[in-house]
């Protein structure tokens, strides 16, 4: 699961054209700690998914997607 939200992220924080900074500001939430949810070291809880999703501004569910 891990490895499907850091794919996900990416992929969404790239097709809105955001840097790590950028979302990690809008999300409230380290920078470092973006880059590491997007390598798959850290696993992000239900909040962490609700704060990036709404800096995305897309439903959890597109974070979580195969």
């Amino acid at each position: 699961m891990k490895q499907i939200v850091a794919r996900n992220l990416r992929r969404l924080r790239h097709e809105r054209n955001l840097s790590q900074e950028e979302l990690s500001f809008q999300a409230k939430v380290d920078r470092s700690y973006i880059s590491q949810l997007e390598t798959g070291v850290y696993s992000a809880s239900v909040t962490m998914l609700a704060k990036l999703a709404k800096a995305l501004g897309v439903e959890i569910s597109e974070l979580l997607k195969r």
